[in-house]
């Protein structure tokens, strides 16, 4: 007895050809150049809905992988009954054949749809009632290594599982075929495709819905901050966003947007005090200027007029420097976070500020031991230790102190400039540092102050990715300028 071999029937084309075919047909519409500028525009553009597209697009991927796995093993199981009833059929035949008991018609168990015994001429010896007085079945095509068969003569059809065995019998071997019915594998997987179906469509509309509304009130904080900044104008700077109470990133997001607004409406009152405090201070000189000129040109006494010229011209080196400290603060605000990296000998730039000889009220001690290197602009920390300089000149009583060292911990640089005049009160320790201010005891224009010294060096040592503070000292005020230290 020869192992069986199976042939199913074909019923149109193989599965795996048509899903091929038809990738191949969607692939080439949706290339299309009238169809693919219709899908772009078709494409979702909100968040929300392309969140509820992918939603659905990764859980119907799923469900279609599950349904698959499932329909294919219900499949597998329910052929693998029916191919088991058949072999079991056909044996029994095979058995009948092997001793010469077989006879001309053979009944059909449960399951079964024909059977048919031929000899080794090709000529029928049995068969069920339903293929009696028929041709030998012969096989028409070999399709994935199974043979087909026509079995339009059995008045229906559909899927058959035709199992085939080959027996030895008295009157010489013959060839057994059984074939099993498929139509109840058929009907169950067609009820469980469509049960899966419809259970995938409420499942994807539920997932749908579900993402929708939770994509909604998740983007409903977003689009209040939209609408916020959107209606921010430059003159409505002290507006803020709300902020959820959740603490999740949109809450995080609007408390980042509100911190921004603040900056900017901290940078938007500075600018403007800055504005106006520039044309307060250009104002008084040029009165003063403009009125000491007219004098002037009809004063008829000339030892007069020299004086009112002389004033005019203190006035107009005031302006100018004025002038110079308002663009040197423009350039250092454009320069922002872009900080210089030339080498520069920081203790040979103090000893030469330091350096006796130049017109000051007060002597300057200088404690500078050793060679010390920064990376900077040389100019500009020049110009840091001059507005130190010349503060501590203004507001020392006998003596100035520099001195030079560095940090063993952080290997930064530390500048202190000290002075043995009045300690700064602690209220007033950084508002010394804000553009055009000046102390009560510091006011008198006449000792020259503008009230940008000591914003002009705090934003060089900003630059130069440092720090300006104020400390007190037991002898008076020191400048503590900390700078990092050369990079190797």
């Amino acid at each position: 007895m020869a192992d069986p071999t199976r042939a199913a029937h074909p019923r149109g084309d193989h599965p795996r050809g048509t899903r091929r075919r038809v990738t191949t047909a969607l692939h080439r519409i949706t290339r299309h150049p009238r169809i693919a500028p219709l899908l772009e525009r078709l494409t979702p553009r909100s968040v929300r809905a392309r969140t509820t597209l992918a939603a659905c697009a990764s859980v119907a991927i799923v469900l279609f992988v599950a349904s698959a796995a499932v329909l294919l093993l219900l499949r597998v199981n329910l052929e693998r009954t029916v191919e088991t009833g058949a072999r079991e059929q056909a044996q029994a035949v095979a058995r009948l054949a092997s001793d010469g008991h077989l006879p001309p018609q053979l009944a059909l168990d449960h399951g079964t749809d024909f059977i048919q015994v031929t000899n080794n001429n090709g000529k029928v010896v049995a068969a069920s009632q339903n293929l009696a007085g028929r041709p030998p079945l012969t096989p028409t095509a070999t399709r994935d290594g199974h043979e087909t068969y026509d079995l339009g003569v059995l008045g229906d059809e559909h899927h058959q599982r035709v199992t085939t065995l080959t027996a030895d019998t008295p009157a010489g071997p013959v060839t057994i075929r059984v074939g099993a019915s498929l139509h109840t594998a058929d009907t169950a997987e067609d009820l469980t495709t469509a049960a899966l179906a419809g259970l995938s469509g409420v499942l994807l509309l539920t997932v749908g819905l579900l993402t929708w509304r939770a994509t909604g009130r998740a983007l409903r904080p977003v689009e209040a901050i939209r609408a916020e900044v959107a209606a921010i104008g430059d003159r409505d700077l002290d507006r803020r966003v709300p902020e959820p109470r959740s603490d999740d990133e949109i809450a995080r997001l609007a408390h980042t947007m509100n911190a921004m607004l603040d900056r900017l409406e901290a940078a938007g009152t500075r600018q403007r005090r800055f504005i106006a405090d520039a044309s307060h201070e250009l104002r008084s000189p040029l009165t003063v200027l403009r009125t000491q000129l007219e004098i002037a040109l009809t004063h008829p006494q000339p030892d007069v007029r020299t004086d009112l010229v002389a004033g005019a011209l203190q006035d107009t080196e005031r302006l100018q420097v004025l002038a110079n400290d308002l663009l040197l603060l423009a350039r250092l605000d454009a320069t922002g976070h872009d900080r210089p990296d030339e080498p520069v000998n920081l203790t040979e730039l103090v000893r030469t500020a330091a350096a006796p000889g130049a017109a000051r009220a007060h002597p300057i001690a200088l404690h500078a031991p050793e060679e010390i290197t920064v990376t900077g602009n040389p100019l500009w920390l020049g110009r840091l230790l001059t507005n130190l300089l010349d503060n501590a000149q203004r507001h020392a009583r006998s003596l100035v102190t520099v001195r030079l060292t560095t940090d063993g911990t952080t290997g930064d640089v530390l500048l202190d400039v000290s002075n043995d005049g009045p300690r700064i009160e602690p209220a007033d320790r950084e508002r010394i540092f804000e553009r055009f201010t000046r102390l009560d005891d510091a006011r008198s224009r006449d000792e020259g102050g503008t009230g940008l010294g000591l914003p002009i060096a705090r934003d060089i040592a900003a630059i130069h990715g440092g720090t300006l503070i104020a400390e007190d000292t037991p002898d008076g005020t020191t400048f503590r300028t900390r700078l990092p230290g050369a990079r190797t």
